[in-house]
């Protein structure tokens, strides 16, 4: 009798090694690649039978328009586009401990009082039923319409959710505990993950019920599993925040049914995740505007506008390699900025440890940041506080060039709605001369220009 085949699967990234090896050369982990058999395919393959044809239609046509569901949670219907999509699947992941299972809890119960008894379902593969009810309790939710129940069998899963009417909203936490049993593969395995949302994901397109998907991650922070499972899905979230910050972010880097990179800010309470209506103000709430090296950044995230305040601190240095400590910002932007600050504009900065903080807990990835890294760097080796009421924004070029950005009458006016009185902006170019904004603007079109704005000359 023939052996039956087998592949090698890398755990971590999924790729597949005809044999096994302690390392995979795809992602470089260790110790990540598993035997799983290949499933038989029919010998003759597509030639055994005849399809169906597939009826073909214009590009020009009538579509109803996406119907939605409000959760009842505003900052998470803002992240997914204004409310759950009926047949939509979502996959939400996070570190553990951030509060994931809270969030979709409370995303149930929300649902459940508008969606009626059998509305949400709430499926843990992780938990007991009186885990979950602890939890609830503890939330003030013991009360709430939600359906519980204990399982990682997808064939049993898919038979429950497939009878009857179905729900409003399916919760599956997690999508790694879950199942097939026609496959030889443990949970968790890249082939499990793959089948088992697959199934789960055509059936609430089928039936029409919004499914949310509950995700582990790796150490590098991305959702653990193949990475098709991304693929698969219509709205990929991530829920992000550090353990010292009661901040919460949930963001969206995916959606079929709505911008992506919006963000909805939340608060970690002992009454669970309180909505920020106003994230900006909490995050400015402790700011002190008469220290050197803070400086107010203007940014974006997806359509929100957002403040925040950059610290940074220079420290002489010892002899040696002098450290680079960052949180919340891209660490080789960092050193692009310090770099364009010591050969364009002449300030020595290589003789200093230098340590930058985004205040709050929150991650900036927008390249508009460039020019408030570089002001808060500016005022601490100045000693010089950054003018009170101002903010700043602008991109930073290799040779010192500060370039424009996008959304600027957004940024001035959340700006301007808090209190600011100041903007430090790059130059508009052809774009409008007068922003819509009460601010007073000043144009800053080189890095050196910023620095002479804090005196010019370094204090000793």
């Amino acid at each position: 009798m023939a052996k039956a085949a087998a592949r090698y699967v890398c755990q971590s990234c999924g790729a597949s090694h005809p044999r096994w090896s302690g390392r995979c050369d795809a992602c470089g982990e260790w110790n990540t690649i598993v035997e799983e058999a290949v499933a038989e395919s029919a010998p003759k393959g597509l030639s055994a039978g005849r399809g169906r044809k597939i009826d073909l239609q214009p590009m020009e046509g009538e579509s109803a328009p996406a119907e939605r569901r409000h959760s009842g949670i505003a900052e998470f219907d803002r992240v997914v586009g204004g409310g759950l999509v009926k047949g939509s699947a979502l996959l939400i992941g996070g570190d553990p401990g951030i509060g994931k299972s809270t969030l979709v809890l409370q995303v149930a119960a929300a649902l459940g009082r508008f969606a009626g008894a059998a509305g949400t379902i709430y499926i843990s593969g992780e938990e007991a039923i009186e885990q979950v009810r602890l939890r609830a309790r503890r939330l003030g939710l013991s009360q709430a319409p939600v359906l519980l129940a204990a399982a990682t069998s997808v064939r049993d899963i898919a038979s429950t959710l497939d009878a009857g009417q179905p729900p409003e909203l399916a919760i599956i936490d997690s999508i790694q505990t879950m199942y097939l049993d026609n496959l030889d593969s443990a949970p968790g395995t890249v082939a499990q993950v793959r089948a088992s949302a697959a199934e789960l994901i055509r059936l609430a397109k089928r039936r029409g019920f919004s499914l949310l998907l509950v995700g582990h991650v790796t150490k590098e922070g991305m959702i653990a599993g193949p990475r098709v499972l991304e693929h698969m899905v219509d709205t990929v979230l991530y829920f992000e925040g550090e353990r010292g910050h009661q901040f919460r972010i949930l963001r969206a880097v995916k959606n079929r049914f709505g911008p992506a990179n919006e963000i909805g800010v939340f608060e970690m309470t002992d009454a669970g995740l309180m909505e920020v209506p106003n994230p900006s103000a909490l995050f400015l709430a402790e700011r002190h505007s008469e220290v050197s090296g803070a400086t107010v950044f203007a940014g974006m995230e997806g359509s929100r506008p957002l403040l925040v305040e950059i610290q940074a601190l220079l420290s002489p240095s010892p002899p040696g390699t002098p450290r680079r400590a960052v949180v919340g910002w891209d660490s080789s932007r960092l050193a692009m900025i310090l770099a364009v600050l010591e050969t364009r504009c002449g300030l020595a900065l290589g003789g200093y440890d230098v340590y930058l903080n985004v205040a709050g807990g929150l991650r900036v990835g927008e390249p508009a940041a460039d020019l408030a890294v570089a002001a808060a760097l500016i005022s601490s080796r100045l000693a010089r506080p950054t003018p009170a009421g101002t903010v700043v924004f602008g991109e930073i070029g290799l040779g010192g060039e500060v370039r424009p950005v996008g959304q600027i009458d957004q940024r001035l006016k959340e700006a301007e709605k808090l209190g600011f009185t100041d903007a430090l902006i790059p130059p508009l170019g052809g774009r409008r001369k007068n922003p819509a904004s009460g601010l007073r603007l000043a144009s800053i079109a080189h890095l050196s220009e910023l620095v002479e704005r804090f005196g010019g000359k370094e204090s000793h």
